[in-house]
């Protein structure tokens, strides 16, 4: 009785072990190789032909004449994604963080307190959002402008030229790629040498 049992369990363990350990990941894998291979090896960004980055993880920039990314409680690190795990109603993410990150915001970008968007001091849930706001980008054009010597209008008009709308229309909100924005920048606007090199934001 107890060998009828077992040899059925032993071949069903090896053949699951076949399909789900072999099989399957083979056909996923072969399959996005084929059809999605740019989307199933990162995303990657190239310039030059050297990798500087994926489309779909964010990056720390804190030079004047870059747009600046959300700030990010994993510092942009993709193996330690997450937030920072304080509520609402933590006084030290209201008064220290996001207190910090304001008067960041408001001595880099020369802004009013009400007219800073959340995504400008508050960090995404992953910690890794390669995006930002539409809001966010226009209240950055004025420092990004005045870094590289050129007009507000110019770098205005390439931030509405990265701007992604809704995805399929309706879902989430429009958003700004930061990494591939930064790029555009370098290629359409090159930094004169005489421009500063810090700045006072903190990521």
């Amino acid at each position: 009785m107890i060998r009828k049992l077992i040899r059925p369990a032993i071949v069903m363990a090896i053949a699951l072990c076949i399909i789900t350990g072999f099989a399957y990941p083979g056909i996923v894998t072969g399959a996005a190789q084929t059809l999605f291979r740019r989307q199933a090896n990162g995303s990657l960004v190239e310039m030059n032909g050297k990798v500087v980055g994926s489309e779909l993880i964010g990056q720390t920039f804190t030079q004047p004449w870059y747009f600046h990314s959300r700030p990010s409680a994993s510092a942009y690190d993709g193996t330690a994604s997450g937030g920072t795990n304080k509520g609402p109603t933590d006084r030290r993410l209201a008064d220290t963080l996001i207190g910090q990150n304001i008067a960041a915001v408001i001595a880099a970008d020369g802004v009013k307190k009400g007219e800073i968007p959340g995504d400008m001091v508050t960090a995404s849930a992953s910690g890794l959002d390669p995006h930002i706001s539409p809001a966010n980008a226009h209240l950055q054009v004025a420092r990004v402008a005045t870094a590289r010597h050129a007009t507000p209008a110019a770098v205005q008009a390439l931030v509405a030229a990265h701007t992604e709308g809704r995805q399929f229309g309706f879902f989430g909100e429009p958003r700004v790629n930061v990494l591939l924005l930064n790029i555009a920048l370098d290629s359409a606007m090159p930094r004169s040498h005489g421009a500063p090199t810090t700045t006072s934001r903190t990521q």
